[in-house]
């Protein structure tokens, strides 16, 4: 039986999880004046660092060990998302990708409900999964402001996933470690970046 990606995250034993987003932009300020020109970059991306805390037994810490082996270092891909983001604060109930040839920072949408700013949508599925935050507070059908800026062009008429969205990340390095306190496993640590 062959492994095939993206992998799902396991659920069970994680203590911490920080989502970092980062956006390429670039400043230069004068040496004679302090003046500065900023630079946007179109680049926007999350990253990750993950904490599964111990002591585990050892059902719990193969389950996590197995799986980090599993990517192959950075060759594999896993859906992850915000533990703290699995359901929406607003009221939707349905949500659907209104219009072809979506790019940017936008997603023009067909809503029943709202979305609140904070909000977790995630657009695509398998190794097209692309994680958003919605930036403002959206009630019924319309525009949303997104980040990360869209990386593909949506369907029109695709869902819009608003409860437990996930993005496709993958290691931030090939490094994986583990460190066993006899007699159970204290802790698994790894860095992640999203899959672009």
């Amino acid at each position: 039986m062959s492994i095939s990606y993206p992998l799902s995250l396991p659920t069970s034993g994680i203590s911490n999880i920080t989502l970092d987003m980062t956006d390429m932009t670039a400043i230069s300020a004068s040496p004679f004046t302090g003046q500065q020109q900023v630079y946007r970059h179109q680049g926007q991306m999350w990253s990750a660092a993950i904490t599964v805390g111990g002591p585990m037994e050892r059902d719990v810490a193969e389950t996590w060990i197995v799986f980090l082996a599993k990517l192959k270092g950075q060759y594999g891909t896993f859906l992850m998302g915000d533990p703290a983001g699995v359901a929406p604060q607003g009221t939707v109930t349905s949500c659907t990708v209104n219009g072809a040839s979506q790019t940017g920072e936008t997603l023009s949408v067909n809503m029943t409900g709202s979305l609140v700013a904070g909000d977790y949508i995630q657009v695509g599925t398998g190794l097209t999964s692309r994680l958003h935050k919605v930036l403002t507070t959206r009630t019924g059908s319309g525009t949303l402001d997104i980040w990360p800026r869209l990386r593909e062009s949506p369907t029109t008429g695709s869902a819009v996933v608003y409860n437990s969205p996930v993005g496709l990340f993958r290691l931030k390095t090939n490094e994986r470690s583990f460190s066993w306190r006899s007699p159970v496993l204290g802790s698994v640590q790894f860095s992640a970046v999203e899959a672009i």
